[in-house]
């Protein structure tokens, strides 16, 4: 079996690199500025906020699963993150980040146990799951916007740069390399796809294909939650809803990228370029003024595309 881990790119993965050139160049002919350093350098710092959580949702959907608690994970993320920081205690300061991180995983493992142990559909519980943060949060802050603002750190990784670099994007970068050499050097990576490709097998060959869907769900949250951490620096606050906005995109970035929804294949680096065109389409269209409701129709259009893409070509193999 060709397993994630051992698979060089493929073909999938190199589609959205050659779509984010064409946007390039067709789109400098309107917009001559985004041929520009700065424009180019603005729109890598914007694609790691979505690029952190397009990693994460890479594992789940390796799996075969789906997660729909994005939003929130992010959002819960960015209040926590936000009310620590904003309190004039310097040990919850520099414990901001972490437990935002911290919040993350426990509500991925919550998600890990309602799809592995009561083998309840991911994107149903993972949807009660959000739809639960949401509530807690309302009831947290009556409705209104969080209290508190993002300390030092969290500014500077979200709008911050090193030599010209956004800090985002090197933090996004880091994050990839880190998961990707988890992958490639242990044998979680083999076992995603292989659960992927059929959980019982796997399960009957050994694996203990609980505990990598708890980790693959933990690792989504982490990664989720550190994107609404950046999100809430970029901002310099939290707010309510900050997170909706970026579920269609997640999964658009990780389709688009060449991963299959059904599970057993892909690669992060097809969901790094799915987030670049995804991030440089977003900002083509609104410098072309479309409404938003046409953005979701376009992302709408591109998923389904890409699913008919993968399931003629699953059939033709």
């Amino acid at each position: 079996m060709n397993t994630f881990a051992q698979r060089m790119p493929s073909l999938d993965s190199l589609v959205p690199y050659a779509g984010t050139l064409l946007l390039i160049l067709g789109g400098s002919l309107f917009y001559p500025q985004i041929l520009g350093f700065e424009y180019l350098t603005q729109q890598l710092q914007i694609s790691a906020f979505l690029g952190l959580l397009a990693l994460g949702a890479t594992l789940v959907i390796l799996l075969g699963h789906i997660d729909l608690s994005v939003p929130w994970i992010l959002g819960g993320a960015a209040i926590v993150s936000t009310a620590l920081a904003g309190t004039d205690d310097p040990l919850l300061t520099a414990l901001a980040i972490p437990l935002a991180l911290l919040f993350g995983a426990v509500v991925g493992i919550i998600n890990g146990v309602g799809v592995a142990i009561l083998r309840i559909p991911s994107m149903v519980w993972t949807l009660a799951v959000n739809s639960m943060l949401l509530g807690v949060a309302v009831l947290n802050t009556g409705g209104f916007n969080p209290k508190g603002e993002a300390s030092e750190t969290m500014v500077w990784l979200a709008t911050g740069n090193i030599a010209g670099i956004p800090a985002a994007f090197i933090v996004w970068m880091a994050t990839a390399g880190a998961m990707a050499l988890l992958l490639k050097r242990s044998g979680f990576g083999r076992y995603l796809s292989s659960i992927g490709y059929n959980e019982k097998a796997t399960f009957l060959s050994g694996v203990s294909t609980p505990s990598v869907i708890f980790a693959a769900f933990a690792i989504a949250g982490v990664c989720s939650a550190f994107g609404g951490v950046l999100l809430a620096g970029y901002a310099n606050q939290a707010y309510q809803s900050m997170g909706d906005p970026f579920l269609l995109p997640t999964i658009a970035a990780v389709v688009i990228g060449g991963t299959s929804i059904l599970g057993g294949r892909g690669s992060l680096v097809g969901t790094i370029g799915g987030v670049l065109f995804i991030t440089l389409l977003t900002s083509i269209l609104s410098v072309m003024q479309i409404s938003d409701a046409w953005r979701n129709i376009i992302f709408g259009v591109i998923i389904l595309a890409m699913l008919l893409l993968q399931t003629l070509r699953k059939r033709a193999a």
